[in-house]
């Protein structure tokens, strides 16, 4: 059984609600990353931040991103997995919520995040190809 652990990227960290945009876009370059789970005050995942957000929610519709915080742009329910699950949990959170990163939690800390390129080196292309019809079919 391949867990998420094994395929996750290990190292993720959390980008503050508090945090401006233009600090969690330095900090996504300082990591080579394009998304970034945002935590309440108590460590709580609150939402993912992607590159994209900052780019389309913030400075396309010409808003500062100093002066947007993280948790401005935390919509919807934020989705995580275990570090002990199968693979095949994986995709079915991953497919089931149309996501393509998902956090990875251990102990209730975080411990990494799956990306899509993180999928593609360890599933089958039948799995990648399944996984993409249901991510991006509808998108």
């Amino acid at each position: 059984m391949t867990t998420a652990a094994e395929i996750m990227h290990p190292g993720a960290e959390w980008i503050p609600a508090t945090e401006t945009l233009d600090r969690a876009a330095q900090l996504m370059r300082r990591l080579d990353v394009g998304a970034l789970p945002i935590s309440d005050a108590d460590e709580r995942m609150c939402g993912i931040l992607t590159d994209r957000d900052i780019v389309v929610g913030c400075v396309a519709e010409g808003r500062d991103p100093s002066r947007v915080t993280a948790g401005d742009m935390a919509r919807g329910t934020p989705r995580w997995i275990e570090a002990s699950a199968d693979v095949s949990q994986v995709l079915e959170e991953m497919q089931s919520h149309r996501i393509r990163r998902l956090p990875v939690v251990e102990n209730k800390r975080l411990v990494g995040m799956i990306s899509e390129a993180d999928l593609a080196h360890h599933l089958t292309d039948d799995q990648i190809a399944t996984f993409v019809e249901n991510v991006y079919a509808h998108s």
